[in-house]
């Protein structure tokens, strides 16, 4: 869904006006979704609004008897002053029931103190650094966080054979997280860190950063670095040093987007991913998924794993509706949300009562080419995993 049709939805919800008061008293559920949906991190937010669609256009916009309203709110990027002020606005005048999206950290731990404040539920569709759960009761998160598929990649790396890899990263909490994660599996089962660097979050040149990993002759490159113009220019700055020509290997926690894996070619048979959601599942509940997805989404892209997320986190969304009749609570829609289970596109997903993070299955995937095409498809899984940072 592109910019112009997400504010047209969030202008459509204002407009309500006086109205809206009453309206939410007469039973309206209200959803505020606070993610980047214009800028170069704009496929976040645009993915995201397309699972929660695409889950709404499943099962129906009421729930408990009561409509439910979604409400965007851009914040450009991961700028945690504007989703604090999107979060005070969505909670004193919107009175939205649930806070929701969060792209980035940032973003976030911003937004979670008002949580608190205001007893509201906030569900994390994609920020992934493991301690936003600790900064605010309120929070239950239905994304990853970057150790739990960090960790798998580590410890199936050094299982197949991979001795000595260098880290990249971006220089922020999730990134060193990644690292984190990834380094502790493969050193404990004998893997040797040749190097590692860390990379601005913005930086649109990875260019300086490669010519690094190609000095420390490494087996392979472990890489996270945010979906969008930052995993694009590694992949393109990777190619045209010719490590993959050099035997070189790619393992990646970062979304590899469709566009940018066709075009690497033969090269992208290099790359192998970490991730909690592959299209290719035949499960009825990935299908149900991939066809309301195509309805919603433009240009026939294919979903992101936080388009799941999106999906996913209406799914508990409704689910706390439907347990409270309708009635919602702060404190009981946590109580519902801690433990919860659900049967989601990705595979089986709880909500762990303790830590309110998500447990899921964690996929290896490689990248195989036929007939001129580029896929990712199952080669292992991890299941039941949690977040190994808490």
């Amino acid at each position: 869904m592109n910019l112009g049709k997400a504010m047209a939805i969030a202008a459509a919800a204002i407009a309500v006006g006086a109205a809206g008061t009453m309206a939410h008293a007469q039973g309206t559920i209200k959803v505020g979704v606070i993610a980047p949906f214009s800028g170069t991190m704009a496929d976040y937010g645009r993915r995201i609004q397309n699972g929660i669609e695409a889950y709404m256009q499943v099962h129906g916009d009421t729930v408990a008897g009561k409509k439910v309203e979604v409400i965007v709110r851009d914040t450009t990027g991961p700028v945690p002053e504007i989703s604090k002020r999107l979060a005070q606005e969505l909670l004193t005048r919107d009175k939205v029931d649930f806070l929701a999206g969060f792209g980035f950290t940032p973003e976030a731990m911003a937004a979670a103190p008002l949580a608190t404040k205001a007893k509201k539920p906030m569900i994390v569709m994609n920020a992934a650094a493991s301690s936003i759960t600790e900064k605010s009761p309120y929070i239950a998160r239905v994304s990853f966080t970057l150790q739990q598929i960090a960790a798998p990649m580590g410890t199936w790396a050094a299982e197949h054979g991979f001795k000595k890899v260098f880290s990249i990263v971006s220089d922020y909490a999730p990134g060193l997280d990644a690292k984190a994660g990834f380094e502790k599996t493969f050193v404990a089962d004998g893997g040797k860190i040749v190097g590692s660097v860390q990379v601005p979050l913005n930086s649109p040149d990875l260019a300086p950063f490669v010519h690094r990993i190609q000095d420390a002759k490494p087996d392979a490159v472990f890489v996270f670095v945010p979906g969008g113009d930052q995993i694009t220019a590694f992949m393109k700055a990777f190619q045209e040093r010719g490590l993959g020509r050099d035997g070189v290997k790619v393992l990646l926690v970062s979304e590899l987007p469709n566009e940018v894996m066709q075009a690497l070619g033969e090269s992208a048979t290099n790359v192998f991913i970490s991730t909690q959601y592959l299209e290719g599942r035949d499960t009825p509940e990935n299908q149900r998924f991939l066809k309301a997805y195509e309805q919603v989404a433009d240009d026939k892209e294919l979903p992101a794993p936080y388009s799941v997320a999106g999906y996913d986190g209406m799914a508990a969304i409704y689910a706390v509706a439907k347990q409270l009749n309708g009635k919602l609570d702060g404190d009981k829609a946590m109580a519902v949300l801690k433990g919860l289970k659900l049967e989601s596109p990705r595979g089986p997903i709880s909500i762990d009562p303790e830590t309110r993070d998500i447990v899921q299955t964690i996929y290896i995937g490689s990248i195989k080419r036929a007939d001129g095409k580029n896929s990712v498809v199952e080669i292992a899984h991890y299941d039941n995993v949690k977040d190994p940072g808490k």
